[in-house]
């Protein structure tokens, strides 16, 4: 099992890798002992724990208040460096407001989907509607082909419109920039196709991409291997 060293900057996505994926993007459910956990984790790191996720900063905050020394949201769209800064947004394209009254009347036609707005996006679930997910594909990309300021991009059981030019990977080379990751070796945990930009750079740089599925099986494995890191 992998351990990490004190020279550790430790990155991490958060849902399907911390938290376990949920039926809506709402009802995920943070368990009691993680914040605790991570805290711990952090300080043992000397602070070199972020959190990169597509969600916005706020969701983070929500539902891990204080536990993060960074977070990058919104795909590197967003990035807080340090407890109390302000937040960074890249100058990015909104999407038009058709789209998303597009978007709306699509998952109306098909119970169990779900629009989720995004500050710069949107993505489509179809977890609970999974016949809806060639459909939706099918309508982005034709709506992509003549707006080269966003992209398709595919996740677990959804579809997501988010800017082009940034991703996981440009979000962990900003955060690697900056104490105190800045000189760590970096540790990237993800479970998505969004993910793998993040573990690709982590490995350029010296460190680990670790995917969850080939290395802790799901969320739980995850916290598992965390916490275990706190007996070492």
């Amino acid at each position: 099992m992998i351990h990490l060293a004190c020279d550790t900057a430790l990155l991490l996505d958060l849902d399907g890798t911390l938290i376990d994926i949920a039926p809506t993007p709402d009802s995920v459910v943070v368990p009691a002992d993680l914040p605790g956990g991570l805290l711990r984790l952090r300080e043992r790191l000397g602070g070199a724990l972020a959190i990169v996720t597509g969600r916005p900063i706020e969701t983070v905050d929500a539902l891990l208040p204080g536990v993060p020394y960074a977070v990058a949201g919104e795909h590197g769209g967003a990035i807080r460096h340090a407890p109390g800064e302000a937040v960074e947004r890249a100058a990015l394209a909104l999407v038009p407001e058709a789209w998303l009254d597009q978007a709306q009347d699509w998952v109306a036609a098909y119970p169990g989907a779900l629009l989720e707005r995004k500050a710069r996006g949107f993505v489509l679930h179809f977890r609970q509607a999974p016949e809806a997910g060639p459909v939706f594909r099918a309508r982005l990309e034709a709506l992509m082909q003549s707006w080269p300021q966003h992209v398709v991009m595919p996740a677990l059981m959804a579809w997501e419109i988010k800017p082009a030019g940034i991703d996981k990977g440009s979000a962990v080379e900003a955060l690697m920039r900056r104490a105190p990751f800045a000189g760590r070796v970096p540790v990237f945990v993800g479970d998505d196709v969004t993910d793998e930009d993040g573990m690709a750079v982590a490995r350029a740089m010296g460190g680990l991409g670790l995917r969850v599925q080939d290395h802790f099986t799901d969320a739980a494995g995850v916290r598992a291997w965390l916490f275990r890191q706190l007996l070492a």
